[in-house]
């Protein structure tokens, strides 16, 4: 799929024409060197530039031209047969093409190409400039060749020589007026006067009109050249055996030895044709491309390469590739994946995507039944799969036993990291994390993948906690790892909830004991701490209680003296000399409405009940008890009903009166003041 990012990647270009350079340079020929590689690809230069040397640089491209040197900017280079292939991370590679404007072409055999490299550092005076100079021999010509790259359509034909048809082709430019005489010293300087446009309709141009709309049309030694960008006015888009193809039809009027002649050139590209799966690309080309081919044809010879060089077939069995042909199609089959091309991240609407990118070459050299010319047919067709869906996967592997939170996520291309991390409390930077004693990791996975994890304490501040059951934690870890996208630092994020329940509630406990006049009650906290309502018999433990109370609190233990009389307590038995008293301590959890602890202390404390005074005045101490609820001492009377209470509350009913009233009997040995019947209600 041709975008226009797999179009060109000229960084800082502009079109000047620079007369010389002050600048150090390196001279390089076609050895490998400083990050610099040349090499020679059939009709094409390539120069390959390692990432080690672009990263951080900008990257700007002159064409040497004899003493000149050409910034090529992306129309020009479209315009000569110049293209760049580079990959985010700055792997580059720059085709050139043996019929390219700028080349020292020796009688169609033998090309000396020349390219100046100028590295842009961060500062203006910090650039490095490296000359690359490679000689290709390439003699073994097709009578036609078409050429696709990425940017540029370019078909070349051989010259009729003049007893191979000239006589016919001169005929023809005699019976067009318009060319009786050849104008202008650029159109002699090239060879070429003019060229007529057919999309379908005619469009002529002389040849200076025509390099101004962006094409090349000159003459070599032996051959008549054309070059065409992609999207000119004069292409048009043609759609053969269902595959959409960029299609320009010139006839070319030049000026040969013999005289006046006019060659019908054309060229077609495809511009789409690529079906995906995910485990497989397929390239379809149209097997008869009806624009360069007019009647039956057979093919000689089929190629399949990789980067503008071609694959032999153990290469390609190596690699998985297939190149078949059908009736209609030529078929390339590329596993996703494959060592030749490169995976990138993506994060369209911050979602977690991957494409594969590859750019593989086509090679096809047929020849007409009904002639002797042949045409060669190379295509360069750089090839990025639809975005794929890669969502993140968490693995929990919590560790219950070690209280430990454990996730490991994945997984991720080499062009992902992990900026920060995102926890209730706030956001973390891995460096941050890592100081808390969270372990953030990174881990590195075969084919370039990568994934990360994180270990988190469950008594860390940043886990959230929370009690279904009385003695059940859960133990929650709410995550947001935030990632960015190398180079271009494209951000996107991912959540991640842990939980994890744990029967690890430790409950407080009471213990109390009695003196002969108060309760002594102890409370050790839980695991929760104080985070629970204390009841003291029917009353909740507040500040105004706690003081009443004798309230310590330690932290981690609490302790109060109740005394035995106090409104908390509850009387269970009465006696002549004693009172069995009771307090009873409830623990609650409000929100939950649980009992967390739940304590009874009964004791028997000094009372007594009677008391006779030589004053002959008696005195009596009614309390009520537990087991008689409705009973109001207010209410009580002795035997003489008109004797009540001196005083009274809703526990007490305190008696005096004389020995000889109330109803009072008496005995030799005891002074019997009253039993139950001496109580009237």
């Amino acid at each position: 799929m041709r975008g226009l990012k797999n179009i060109l990647l000229w960084n800082l270009m502009a079109a000047v024409i620079l007369l010389g350079q002050a600048r150090p340079n390196v001279k390089l020929n076609s050895q490998s060197s400083s990050g610099l590689r040349s090499d020679c690809a059939g009709n094409l230069m390539r120069l390959s530039l390692d990432k080690a040397l672009a990263v951080g640089n900008q990257l700007e491209v002159e064409a040497i031209n004899g003493t000149q040197h050409i910034v090529l900017t992306p129309s020009l280079a479209a315009q000569c047969g110049y293209s760049m292939e580079s990959d985010p991370w700055g792997n580059t590679r720059i085709y050139t093409s043996l019929m390219g404007c700028y080349v020292d072409n020796k009688d169609d055999t033998t090309f000396n190409v020349g390219l100046r490299l100028q590295m842009y550092g961060q500062s203006p005076s910090d650039v490095a400039s490296h000359d690359v100079t490679q000689t290709c021999s390439y003699s073994r010509w097709a009578s036609r060749e078409v050429l696709c790259d990425r940017n540029y359509m370019e078909v070349s034909k051989h010259m009729a020589t003049p007893d191979a048809g000239a006589k016919g082709q001169a005929q023809d430019v005699k019976d067009d007026l318009q060319i009786n005489t050849i104008p202008g010293a650029s159109g002699a300087a090239h060879g070429v006067w003019k060229m007529t446009f057919f999309t379908p309709e005619p469009v002529a141009m002389v040849l200076m009109e025509a390099e101004q709309a962006g094409y090349t049309a000159m003459t070599t030694s032996t051959r008549l050249v054309m070059r065409s960008p992609y999207n000119t006015a004069e292409t048009y888009s043609e759609d053969v055996a269902g595959v959409p193809m960029a299609v320009f039809r010139a006839s070319v009027y030049y000026k040969a030895p013999h005289g006046l002649s006019v060659e019908n050139l054309a060229a077609a590209c495809p511009t789409g044709g690529t079906l995906f799966t995910e485990d497989v690309i397929s390239w379809h080309i149209p097997r008869r491309v009806t624009p360069l081919i007019d009647g039956s044809f057979k093919i000689l010879e089929m190629h399949m390469g990789i980067n503008g060089q071609r694959l032999d077939k153990s290469q390609m069995a190596a690699r998985g590739y297939t190149l078949s042909a059908t009736d209609f199609h030529i078929v390339i089959e590329i596993p996703v994946g494959s060592p030749d091309g490169y995976y990138k991240s993506h994060a369209p609407d911050y979602q977690y995507h991957i494409t594969y990118s590859v750019e593989p070459m086509l090679d096809v050299l047929w020849r007409g039944d009904d002639t002797q010319d042949d045409t060669r047919y190379k295509v360069l067709f750089p090839i990025t799969t639809p975005l794929m869906p890669r969502p993140p996967q968490a693995e929990n592997n919590t560790v219950l036993e070690d209280r430990l939170f454990s996730v490991h996520l994945g997984t991720f291309l080499h062009d992902v990291v992990l900026r920060n991390i995102t926890f209730s409390t706030g956001v973390l930077t891995v460096e941050e994390c890592n100081s808390r004693g969270f372990a953030v990791q990174e881990h590195s996975l075969p084919h370039g993948r990568k994934s990360f994890s994180l270990q988190v304490p469950f008594d860390a501040d940043v886990v959230l906690k929370h009690n279904p059951e009385p003695l059940v934690t859960v133990y929650s870890l709410p995550l947001i790892f935030a990632f960015l996208i190398l180079p271009e630092e494209t951000p996107f994020a991912h959540p991640v909830d842990l939980e994890a329940s744990l029967q690890d509630v430790v409950l407080p406990t009471i213990t109390g004991t009695c003196d002969k006049n108060v309760f002594y009650v102890h409370v050790k906290y839980g695991s929760q701490g104080s985070s629970f309502q204390t009841m003291v018999g029917p009353m909740q433990l507040n500040p105004e209680l706690g003081e009443a109370y004798n309230l310590k609190d330690n932290g981690t233990h609490l302790s109060l003296v109740v005394p035995y009389q106090a409104k908390a307590t509850g009387f269970e038995i009465i006696n002549s000399d004693s009172v069995r008293a009771r307090l009873d301590i409830l623990l609650w959890d409000p929100i939950n409405n649980w009992v967390l602890g739940d304590f009874y202390l009964a004791c028997n404390f000094p009372l007594m009940t009677t008391n006779c005074y030589p004053n002959g005045t008696m005195t009596a101490l009614a309390v009520k008890v537990e087991s008689v609820p409705n009973l109001e001492p207010s209410l009580l009377t002795l035997k003489d009903k008109s004797c009540k209470p001196v005083f009274s509350n809703d526990r007490f009913a305190y008696f005096s009166f004389s020995a000889d009233s109330c109803g009072t009997t008496r005995t030799v040995s005891y002074c019997h003041l009253f039993n139950l019947s001496a109580f009237g209600k």
